[in-house]
């Protein structure tokens, strides 16, 4: 892997296209979804949605942060042949990911617990429990409650207790990465700046697995939301997304994204294929 640069090299494109977003729709009880885990096909969803068509800008040129925005664009090439190859992956890729956080945040940990791979053509990608499409309504990964348990889960509890009891820093960072030869011209990941979004527009939800319960965040609308995307992502390049944070003071500490259709989106182009590695960072103090 060649070094990763912090902002793709192409440049901005300053038309926002018209996306039509899909949100939770606030209730009175706390909702619910099962997840593709336990339903081995689409998720079972328990709440009502609504769409809003929004403004959405370019990332290309704009150097967003992990700790302002929440996410940023980076471009850094990968050896992987087949993303779809479990053994490659494990081999190669993951070595890859440890590198890049290791240098982009000098943490002295990094763990791998999730690889997931996504596409908008046909029934969706493969993965060890089942196909997978594109994550359409908009939302976090990860809430307050849910943040710190499953880095319990993905280190080990010894050492997350090791790590909070020196001082370190512990985050939730997700790796996008197109996996097709060609540029993503369906189905774009669109990311709302953390700084635009207020804590009382995300909606803690339950999602269920065959053997535990999660939390997530759902987004409900809010008209202040600043979404962005990148246009015609490349194989070459990677979003990183701010899932969680142990800091609580004012960083970024969540980041809602969701797929969309482009708006002169052509159904005969290829399908988008991604893959996201789901991580846990540990930075120590200073």
């Amino acid at each position: 892997m060649t070094a990763a640069t912090a902002v793709a090299d192409r440049p901005a494109t300053d038309a926002a296209v018209a996306a039509n977003l899909t949100f939770i729709v606030r209730q009175d009880e706390k909702p619910y979804f099962l997840s593709s885990a336990l339903t081995g096909g689409a998720p079972e969803v328990h709440f009502k949605t609504e769409q809003h068509q929004v403004p959405v800008r370019s990332m290309r040129g704009m150097a967003a942060d992990v700790d302002r925005e929440g996410f940023e664009l980076m471009r850094t090439p990968s050896a992987v042949k087949d993303f779809y190859d479990p053994d490659e992956v494990a081999d190669v890729y993951e070595w890859e990911v440890v590198s890049l956080l290791k240098q982009r945040f000098g943490a002295s940990e990094v763990y791998i617990f999730d690889h997931t791979r996504r596409s908008d053509g046909g029934e969706g990608a493969r993965n060890p429990d089942g196909l997978r499409g594109p994550a359409t309504r908009v939302h976090c990964d990860y809430t307050d409650k849910s943040g710190p348990q499953r880095a319990k889960d993905a280190m080990g509890e010894a050492a997350y207790d090791a790590a909070v009891q020196r001082g370190a820093r512990i985050m939730q960072v997700n790796v996008w990465r197109p996996i097709s030869d060609t540029p993503v011209q369906r189905a774009p990941l669109a990311l709302a700046a953390a700084t635009s979004v207020p804590k009382a527009d995300l909606i803690a939800t339950d999602q269920r697995f065959p053997d535990r319960t999660g939390e997530i965040y759902q987004l409900a609308y809010g008209p202040g939301h600043d979404w962005y995307y990148a246009p015609l992502m490349e194989r070459d390049e990677v979003i990183l997304i701010k899932g969680w944070d142990s800091l609580d003071d004012g960083r970024a500490k969540y980041t809602p994204h969701g797929a969309f259709e482009l708006p002169d989106q052509d159904p005969a182009a290829p399908p988008r294929e991604s893959i996201e590695t789901r991580t846990f960072l540990v930075v120590e103090p200073a």
